[in-house]
């Protein structure tokens, strides 16, 4: 220990020699003697004289300024374009004017952003099908149900451009156009007639197209309210929105106003909002601004919370009212089919004021990731569709998803429960019903029941369950009926796993049990008795590719089987095969610019 003290300390003593000879030797090379010992030193004066000319030599002092000199430098923006960095329309990923990497030219803060997306579905399917006397091309068909198999393919094109204004990396955009059309091309092929036009003269075949506005608003930054960007602002048109985290009430685009801002370093989100319906086009279930706008209006506040009940959960109060104007209304849809009113029960048109509260969560709790939902839905209907007298509305609904991650595997339990009217007579409506759902749980469309529409009765008149819906809510359809309270509710407990084979491709399973929660209204509506509860079993996997571990381009590819239990059995009958099973294949490519 000693030596290698001794060896520090001669390195230290050797570098401090060097430095002083150094410097010695620089004061010798610009005429500054050194002092020797036992001389006179020189005066302040003196010693400083030669060192002050000393530095006027090295260092040149400034000139004059020559503005002929000067380079502009360029702002911010384009100053990257010194070093060498190009840009290119063609890479999302990299410097692109039109990804707001960069201002338009001739402005500070005016960006542009545009994104397409090409989606293709191709789905061949089995579902239920009610026939009548001229619906049926096959003779042996005696029954009241046909044949069930279907084919549907389905392309949108869409393309998605925003004007913004403001530095938006720190703070909300001060203004914003957004624009976003939709061209669909679709086409249906079933083995029944009556099942795609109300006319069985048209045949069994369907080839459509659609031009769809999903977006046009604009978004106002109305200021800031604290120095962390906290802010109010206000958006006008036609605006995606949704109600909740899974989509379980209302989620949809669609024609509105809406205040909106966050308090207390984005603690609190809040939003304010009033939607006026647009019709749905049929075939493709996008909106039609060519059809004038519903009589239905939809008026929503909530509160987001941010970590509260605990860190890393959130949570989501909210009321909703929705007042429904279109008891004069006879609709029918592009098929010629009558929607509203729909073909049930006395089949008389209906007004009706619905308020929702509710409660939502979202997050996570250690380990633990969990999703929560509850709503009560409580008002009046003028005429119910059993009694053509006013009723009251009470219904209930609750769902719930936790999961937990093991490295590569995640596990999931679902559970949802919706009321059903155990008594259609008696002037009050215990059947939950939203007003327009696309929910996100227990496989979501993967699963047989969300994914296809299941009719009641022939002829496209009530259908069962709604596609891309859960709530057997009896209606004509999602996109065109009235919310309807009188329905057998639903309950379904489930089960799932998902699995990240590799970094690119994941497998995601699942299996439900499904059930109605009081058949009473079925019972009426079809003069039947005795009709189970039991719905099935529904298995479905999914494999989803990811080849540039982005979104970029994903594909997916699904199945599911719907093993009917002795409700589905009591509502359609035995089929025309052996077992009583329907499935659903589902190949989706995305690509996204």
């Amino acid at each position: 220990m000693q030596r290698q003290v001794t060896s520090m300390l001669r390195v230290l003593l050797a570098g401090g020699l060097l430095a002083a000879a150094g410097y010695a030797s620089d004061l010798s090379a610009q005429g500054i003697e050194r002092q020797r010992p036992g001389s006179t030193p020189p005066s302040e004066v003196e010693q400083r004289a030669p060192l002050s000319s000393a530095i006027k030599q090295r260092v040149a002092p400034p000139g004059r300024k020559d503005p002929s000199n000067i380079a502009p430098i360029p702002d911010r923006w384009r100053l990257i374009e010194a070093v060498g960095v190009e840009e290119s329309i063609l890479d999302p990923y990299n410097r692109n004017p039109i990804k707001g990497d960069r201002p338009l030219l001739g402005t500070k803060d005016w960006f542009v952003n545009i994104a397409a997306i090409s989606d293709t579905v191709a789905e061949p399917r089995s579902v239920p099908t009610p026939i009548g006397v001229q619906s049926s091309d096959n003779a042996g068909n005696y029954d009241l149900f046909g044949e069930t198999d279907q084919f549907v393919f389905n392309q949108n094109f869409i393309v998605s451009a925003s004007l913004i204004k403001g530095d938006t990396a720190f703070k909300p955009p001060d203004l914003e156009f957004r624009l976003t059309p939709v061209i669909n091309y679709n086409y249906a092929d079933v083995q029944e007639r009556r099942v795609l036009y109300a006319d069985p003269r048209q045949g069994t075949e369907r080839t459509d197209t659609h031009f769809a506005l999903q977006e046009a608003f604009v978004d106002y930054h109305i200021r800031n309210v604290s120095d962390r960007y906290d802010f109010d602002s206000v958006r006008v048109g036609i605006q995606p929105f949704s109600s909740d985290f899974r989509g379980f009430l209302f989620q949809d685009n669609q024609l509105g106003v809406r205040f909106f801002g966050d308090r207390d370093n984005n603690i609190y989100q809040y939003n304010l909002a009033w939607f006026r319906r647009l019709e749905k086009d049929t075939n493709s279930g996008l909106n039609d601004v060519d059809r004038k706008l519903r009589e239905d209006d939809v008026f929503v506040a909530n509160l987001y919370w941010q970590d509260f009940p605990a860190l890393g959960y959130q949570s989501q109060i909210t009321g909703i009212y929705n007042r429904n104007r279109e008891g004069d209304d006879f609709y029918f849809d592009n098929n010629n089919f009558i929607q509203r009113p729909t073909s049930f029960g006395a089949e008389r048109g209906r007004n009706y004021d619905v308020g929702y509260i509710g409660y939502n969560g979202d997050g996570h709790f250690g380990r633990l990731n969990l999703t929560t939902s509850v709503y009560y839905a409580f008002g009046s209907n003028r005429n119910s569709q059993f009694t053509n007298e006013e009723a009251d509305v009470s219904a209930f609904f609750a769902a719930a998803e936790p999961s937990i991650d093991f490295d590569w595997v995640r596990l999931r339990g679902s559970l949802v429960y919706a009321s059903g009217d155990d008594d259609p007579f008696d002037g009050t409506q215990r059947g939950f019903d939203a007003i327009f759902e696309n929910p996100q749980i227990a496989g979501s469309d993967t699963n047989y029941w969300i994914r296809q529409g299941i009719p009641l009765i022939g002829g496209g008149g009530v259908v069962l369950s709604n596609r891309n819906a859960m709530l057997p809510s009896l209606r004509g359809s999602k996109e065109h009926g009235q919310s309807n309270f009188d329905n057998p509710g639903f309950r379904l407990i489930g089960a799932g796993a998902d699995f990240d084979i590799l970094p690119e491709l994941r497998l995601s399973t699942n299996l439900n049990y499904m059930q109605f929660d009081d058949t009473a209204v079925l019972e009426v509506a079809r003069n039947q008795q005795d009709i189970s509860r039991d719905i099935g079993w529904d298995l479905s996997a999914a494999l989803i590719y990811r080849p540039f571990f982005t979104q970029n381009v994903v594909f997916r590819l699904s199945g599911a089987v719907l093993f009917a239990g002795q409700g589905i059995k009591d509502l359609y009958g035995e089929q025309n095969r052996n077992d009583d099973t329907y499935y659903t294949v589902l190949a989706n490519l995305i690509l996204t610019y």
